[in-house]
């Protein structure tokens, strides 16, 4: 009872510290030429494919992961709805796909993150439903795929499981605002510099604000994988069949 305690405690607290909505860093809606609006969601097919098999079958099985699932899903939304701003007047969010994808796989997150930017984007005005297919492919396919494979790497090895975990989501989430930044500077590349310069200015912009929210992501998803450990352990979820 005291832990539940704790995991409700946790994600009440980032609920509280969210602030009002803001202009946030998913690419905002018409912000993207045509052309690349329609690659990015063209790119982003295959994976939805294959998350919602995986989803689909994950639904047939038992209730416990139908519960992980809300859970993972509802943790990117709440952390990604968390807006700071940046000093350049754009704003950075976590992501939260880093828990789901060490639970599920990345491709369960694709689905997941999915419907999460499809609701921010009719319901808060978080993003858009032209630029969906990018922010699909750097928040909910790279991202997950990331965080992922840096976690099963550092299991292979035996590293330290919080560690793995906190590096996974850290590490997740950069990666989603470094292809944002390559997608924005392919969009919008400098006059002088090209596509080159664009990226630099792009990556600055992001690195203020962004390290040191990738770090609290990092930290908040280990201390809730490890909760979650420790109901693994008092039989009441179980995170090795899903794992």
């Amino acid at each position: 009872m005291k832990k539940r305690k704790v995991l409700f405690g946790v994600i009440m607290l980032t609920l509280v510290v969210t602030p009002q909505i803001a202009q946030a860093m998913h690419i905002m809606e018409g912000f993207l030429p045509l052309k690349w609006a329609v690659t990015w969601a063209i790119l982003s097919l295959p994976f939805l494919f294959i998350g919602f098999k995986r989803v689909g079958k994950l639904a047939k099985e038992d209730q416990n992961k139908k519960v992980l699932l809300g859970l993972a899903g509802g943790f990117v939304f709440v952390l990604s709805a968390l807006k700071i701003p940046s000093v350049t007047g754009s704003c950075s969010h976590p992501t939260g796909v880093g828990l789901g994808a060490i639970l599920f796989g990345p491709t369960t997150m694709t689905v997941l993150g999915t419907i999460v930017l499809l609701f921010q984007a009719l319901l808060l005005a978080h993003g858009g439903i032209t630029t969906l297919g990018a922010n699909i492919f750097s928040m909910a396919i790279v991202g997950p795929l990331i965080s992922y494979g840096i976690y099963k790497g550092m299991k292979k090895k035996n590293m330290n499981t919080t560690l793995s975990v906190f590096l996974a989501a850290c590490l997740g989430d950069l990666a989603t605002y470094i292809i944002t930044a390559i997608q924005l500077s392919l969009a919008f590349p400098d006059p002088i510099g090209g596509i080159g310069a664009s990226l630099v200015k792009f990556l600055t912009v992001f690195a203020v604000t962004q390290i040191p929210l990738a770090i609290v992501e990092g930290i908040i998803t280990s201390i809730i994988f490890n909760l979650l450990l420790e109901y693994n352990k008092e039989g009441v979820i179980d995170i090795e069949t899903i794992r």
